[in-house]
């Protein structure tokens, strides 16, 4: 049996590289861009499908990433590495901040799921309690001296400064100011209140 060779002629041309075609993308070249496009598209689906698990949102956010390769072309760097690892990298990050996006709104949808389930405002129980929250201050109130109870209405029920209290009640500003910190304190330790 006889061997028959072959010859052939120059090795066939192959199209441009990656990088070749991402520095025309940046020029604004579009036939460079479908052809950069048709060799990133495959991977970068993959490359968000295995992120994100959503068919829908893959397709979505791998066009989001092939947009934003037709956008930012000009920041590639080839000293910096690959056209292909510049495109995946950009893949990746965008389909990681849709996930985080996501997860985002579902806490979001959660929490105000909590709020609509917190029990309506009972406004008969806050009645109840305002009632007695004012007796006890009442009957604190009346375990005071007579300055310190003066003091203490004319200064937050009426809403007086220390000085108008002193000559209200024909005192020294600082007699005053004693008086109506004696009868807060005795007031805190009457109520419970914690200091």
């Amino acid at each position: 049996m006889k061997e028959t060779v072959r010859i052939t002629g120059p090795a066939e041309e192959q199209g441009p590289t990656p990088e070749e075609l991402l520095v025309e993308v940046a020029r604004g070249d579009q036939d460079a861009f479908a052809a950069l496009y048709d060799a990133v598209c495959g991977p970068v689906l993959g490359l968000v499908r295995s992120v994100l698990r959503d068919p829908a949102q893959s397709e979505e956010v791998a066009q989001e990433v092939l947009v934003e390769v037709w956008r930012t072309a000009a920041r590639f760097r080839p000293d910096r590495g690959g056209a292909m690892a510049w495109v995946m990298t950009l893949a990746h990050r965008r389909a990681v901040d849709r996930v985080r996006s996501v997860q985002a709104a579902s806490e979001r949808e959660r929490r105000a799921a909590l709020l609509d389930h917190t029990p309506a405002f009972d406004s008969v129980t806050e009645q109840v309690e305002a009632r007695l929250e004012r007796e006890q201050v009442r009957r604190c109130m009346g375990g005071l001296t007579e300055v310190q109870r003066q003091s203490v209405t004319l200064a937050y029920y009426r809403g007086l400064t220390y000085r108008e209290v002193a000559e209200l009640l024909s005192l020294p500003l600082g007699t005053a100011k004693t008086r109506l910190r004696d009868g807060l304190i005795r007031l805190r330790d009457c109520l419970g209140v914690a200091s």
